[in-house]
Parts: C-alpha cells; structure tokens; sequence
C-alpha cells in the first residue's frame, strides 16, 4: 500500500470557526523510502490570518493573494491521497480541516478517500508516555535533522513527518522481517534433529570394568544398580 504522508498549514486552529487551509503538502512513501511524488501547494483563504498562525508558519495574506483557492486543486489532491495509507502527525486536526474543505464543494470526507487514517501522535504518546511528542521534539529524539524547520512549512513538516515515522516504526519492520524470514539457527537445528542417533556399544573390556567396579559397590552395601537391573529383567 501507498504511504502518503501529509500536512496542512492553516489561518487559524479551528476549522468550526470558518479557518481555512492556506497551505497542503504530501509526500509518497512506497516501500519504506520516499519517492520523488510529492503534492504541494499554497492557498488563496479569501480570508484574514489570525495573527498566531502567521506566527507560527510565516505565511501571509500578501503573499497568497495570487495562489490557487482549494477548489481549484481539489481533485488533484484527492487522486494524490486515494487508496494509500494517509499518515499526519496530529490527524484529526488536518482531517478536520480537509474535511470541512471538502463539505464546501460537497466532497467525500477524506475516510471515503483514502484506504486507512494513520495518527503518528497517537503513536508517539504510547511510545513515550508523558514526554513532548510534538514533531521537532521527536526529530531530536530520533537523531534526525530538523535545522530547516525555523518555520512551520507543510512540505519540509510531511517530509521530516516520513523520517520519523521510520524510525517509530523500524522495530516494528524488523521484527515482520524475522516472522517472515526463517532464521539460519532454526534451520541447522532441524537439519540436526533429522540425523541418525549414533550408539557406541562398550567392548569387552570396558564391560568387564564396569563389573568389577560394581562388585567392589556391592560389598560397600550402597549399591542400588543390581536391584534396578533385576527390576527391569523382570
């Protein structure tokens, strides 16, 4: 299945109160590596930026001014995303504001779209329970490179989102490559157990030996080895 990765720069943090998209970038990951796939635009809101958010991803209503309105790239995105694995660091609020875009044009929600809906968060919060689970923290946690991210940019955010998500996960992979994989031990052991069992008899003078030394416990009145031959005997 097609990974893609994704994430969305907003005017506000909630979509109920009329907040729109202003940016949406997603990277596709086939077989744990990323490809050159990607989808990324900015978006004209025809509305103002709170004030926080301009803060937070740098992004002005100047700037946007030129840039295409969601309608206009909607199609677009929904073929990017279809039947793959959407995974978004913070789901609900992307899905949400995806959603709402959607409900506009009288769209599917994004759960008709894509095959699963995947929250790294909700994975990052059981992994490290109680601890700063937002996305730089884990790039330190994971050793990966987020010197870029001075800003909250969407494209930079899914791909650094990719990196950490691999690395989350890469337990996970190993341990479904030994399920599938049968290990070389496992394998010599079977070869070994198919084996004849080899049995070396006692000679002549290794069982005369072996008659005296008993002859000599006898005498001591410890020796159980001739009750329990007798025993099997009869």
């Amino acid at each position: 299945m097609r990974q893609i990765f994704l994430d969305t720069e907003t005017t506000g943090l909630y979509h109920a109160q009329g907040h729109r998209v202003i940016e949406v970038a997603a990277v596709e990951v086939v077989n744990r590596r990323l490809t050159k796939n990607h989808f990324h635009y900015y978006l004209n809101p025809e509305r103002d930026i709170d004030q926080g958010a301009q803060e937070v991803h740098g992004i002005s209503l100047e700037f946007l001014q030129d840039k295409p309105h969601f309608a206009d790239i909607s199609k677009d995105l929904i073929a990017f995303i279809a039947d793959s694995e959407l995974i978004m660091h913070n789901a609900p609020f992307d899905v949400g504001f995806l959603n709402a875009e959607f409900g506009l044009m009288g769209l599917q929600p994004v759960e008709a779209i894509v095959a699963k809906v995947t929250d790294t968060l909700k994975i990052a919060k059981e992994m490290r329970p109680g601890q700063r689970n937002n996305l730089d923290a884990l790039c330190r946690h994971f050793g990966i490179d987020n010197s870029r991210r001075t800003l909250h940019g969407a494209l930079l955010d899914a791909e650094l989102l990719a990196d950490v998500y691999m690395a989350m996960t890469r337990g996970q992979d190993s341990l479904m490559m030994e399920l599938d994989k049968p290990s070389i031990k496992n394998n010599e052991t079977a070869l070994h157990d198919l084996q004849p069992l080899f049995v070396k008899l006692a000679n002549e003078a290794e069982t005369s030996a072996h008659a005296d030394y008993l002859a000599g416990l006898a005498k001591s009145g410890k020796c159980l080895w001739g009750t329990t031959e007798k025993t099997l005997e009869s």
